[in-house]
């Protein structure tokens, strides 16, 4: 499983939840971000979670696999963010 996935798994989120998430992280990862503060993850622990997806940025590439997902919204919403 992806460390990612099994990190929020961890954590008590519901399989919906990480959907619903990763689904908003390919249409719009603004709102995505607010709703990883919703997830009631302890700051130090969501800390490590973000330090292991800067480090291995792959990681959510083979989550959104995982999940079913199309990759290439995260990249079209990655470049709407650089613009």
């Amino acid at each position: 499983m992806n460390p990612i996935l099994a990190i929020l798994k961890e954590h008590n989120v519901t399989d919906a939840q990480i959907n619903e998430l990763f689904q908003a992280m390919t249409d719009n990862p603004m709102m995505a971000m607010g709703m990883i503060g919703q997830l009631g993850i302890q700051p130090e622990q969501l800390q490590q979670l973000m330090a292991l997806v800067m480090q291995n940025p792959a990681l959510i590439k083979e989550a959104v696999d995982e999940l079913g997902l199309d990759f290439s919204k995260v990249e079209a919403a990655k470049a709407q963010l650089q613009n």
